[in-house]
Formats: C-alpha cells, structure tokens, sequence
C-alpha cells in the first residue's frame, strides 16, 4: 500500500495581502454593493421613525414646557435681554426649540447607530468572508458577551481618557490629534474583537492584535477622523434649526457610511491577515515533517538463508565384537609434486 503524503500548504505568495492601502480601497468598493448600501438606509428609516414619534407624541407640548423655563430662569432672562439689546429678538423664538433640539439628537443618533451597528458588523464581516475568503474556517473565538465586555471597558478608558485630556483640548495642536487617537483607540479595541470573533481562536486572535496593533491603531485613527465629518453639520449655525430634521437624517447617514466603511476596512485587513498567518503555520508545519529523521530501524529476514550450515558432532560407531574400530576417512587430497 503506498503511503500517503501529506497535503501541502497554500501558496503563500497566491494568498492576498494584509496591505492596509489594500484592504483601503477594496472597503471603498464594498460600499456600494446592495445589502451595505441597505445597511446604511436602515437608520434612516429608524430616525424617521423616532422624529415621527417625538413630533406626534409631544414634540409641540415638550417646546412649550422648556419655554416656560426659560421664562422662570432668571439667568436665562439675562442672556434673552442681553441678545435682545444687541437686536437679535428672533433669536427668543428659536431657543426653545434649538435646546430641544441639542437634547434630542445625541440620543436619536446613539439609539440608531448602536442598534445598526450591532447587525451591521456582523453582517459586514460575513458578507466579505463570503466574497473573498470562502476557504478561511470559522474558530468561533469569541462571544457576544465577551464583545459586550470588551467593549463596555473600552468605552470607559476612553471616557475617562477624553475627560482626562479635556483641558488640552483648548490647545489647537492636542485638540487635533488627541480625539481622534482615543477614538481610535476605542475603534480598532471594538472593531478588531468583532471583526475576528466568528473566524479567529482565541490564541490566533491575540496574535494578531499584538502584531497588527500598529496597522490597527492606524486605521482606528483614520476612521476617527472621519467620524467629525458628520458631526462638522452642525456647525453652519442657526441655519441647521430650521433644518434640523433633515440635517439629523442627513448626519446620521453620514455617519452610518463611515460605521459601514470602517467596518469593511477592518474585516478585508484582518481576514487577509488571519489567511496569511495559519498560511504560514501549516508551512512551518510541513517543513518540520520535511527534515524529521526517520526513526524505523532495519528488520532482520524472517527466514534463514538456504546456505547455512549446520555442525552435528561426530560420534562413534560400533562394529561387530573383535573387529578393529574403523577410523575416520580423511578427505582426498590432490597428489602434490
């Protein structure tokens, strides 16, 4: 029975790259394609739903009742006065809702983008191991508990990290570089954990997070740059009161876009990493098989040879009584000159 060789590893050099230029524009691909571009219109839909609510629910008793606290508030009667002396009277009316406003966005927003973001990523990474990765096996390394967990502790860090550094934020040079790095931070600790939960082990997934974490945290800042973009809406002034709906549906489209790009980024990096390392591996394996020596030692034949021979002693034979004992016959010799 001839014996069977083991199965060779993949082509290393065939296998796609762990680039993060890369994995870059094959995210920016990946936006358009059918189910992320309808992941990025289900928190559209979800802040429709709630402005809706919140306009027939209360939306009109909610502006009154902050004006009648504006009115009672003796400070905030100052500052009316005070803007009505430098002419801006119109600006009375718009405070109420603008205040209301300020409220209610931040927790629309986290609302949506927490209940998107938790199928999206899933749905993102499956979708790009679908596409790209159909040979990469799942390890199920990691639990929704466990992301639950790592993410809540991020959170915190970065939490106290963002109230920590708060004052140097009223410096220009820290108040452009230290959000976007505890943001980015905080992005690439979530997004690699979820990235890798279904595909990586546990030991593969430390693995990476400690060699890849320069690459990572790159690509954490990057998209912390780009999560401002949206929030940069905000900023024209009085003019986004009057547009706040529509500026709420815009922004946090934009910020779903940038959720959906950061995600796809992570997963095409972190997938083709993750080939490339057990790639690796199974080479290390079958070389180690290559130069093992044999350990199987030489078998002595089962049978003797038919040339052996065998010593019988030589015995004495007996002869009729008086008779002369006959003595051993000697082998002929040649006749020697």
């Amino acid at each position: 029975m001839p014996a069977t060789t083991p199965t060779s590893p993949p082509d290393i050099a065939k296998l796609a790259p762990a680039s993060v230029v890369d994995a870059a524009w094959r995210a920016m691909l990946y936006c358009l394609h059918p189910r992320v571009i309808w992941l990025s219109v289900l928190p559209l839909l979800l802040t429709m739903v709630c402005l809706g609510g919140l306009a027939w629910w209360g939306w009109t008793d909610a502006v009154a009742q902050i004006r009648v606290w504006l009115d009672t508030w003796s400070l905030s009667q100052t500052f009316l006065d005070w803007l009505d002396g430098l002419g801006a009277t119109g600006f009375r009316a718009v405070l109420a809702p603008l205040l209301l406003v300020i409220v209610t966005v931040p927790v629309v927003v986290v609302i949506c983008l927490l209940v998107v973001a938790t199928m999206m990523t899933p749905a993102i990474v499956k979708l790009v191991a679908e596409r790209r990765f159909p040979a990469l096996q799942a390890q199920h390394g990691g639990t929704w508990y466990g992301s639950l967990a790592l993410s809540a502790g991020s959170a915190v860090v970065a939490l106290l990290a963002l109230f920590v550094s708060l004052p140097l934020w009223f410096i220009p040079p820290f108040a452009l570089v230290l959000p976007p790095l505890i943001w980015g931070w905080l992005t690439y600790r979530v997004m690699a954990y979820d990235t890798l939960a279904d595909h990586a082990s546990v030991k593969e997934r430390q693995q990476l997070m400690r060699e890849r974490r320069s690459a990572l945290l790159a690509i954490g800042i990057i998209s912390g740059y780009l999560g401002a973009a949206p929030a940069a809406l905000w900023a024209l002034g009085a003019f986004t009161v009057i547009l706040a709906p529509l500026m709420l549906v815009i922004s946090v489209w934009l910020y779903t876009m940038v959720f959906a790009f950061s995600s796809l980024w992570f997963a095409h990096y972190l997938l083709a990493a993750l080939q490339r390392q057990r790639a690796l591996q199974a080479q290390a394996v079958a070389d180690v098989r290559e130069l093992r020596p044999t350990a199987e030692a030489p078998q002595a034949p089962a049978h003797a040879p038919d040339s052996t021979v065998i010593d019988v002693p030589v015995r004495e034979v007996q002869g009729p009584p008086g008779a002369m004992p006959s003595l051993p016959s000697t082998p002929s010799r040649p006749n020697t000159p």
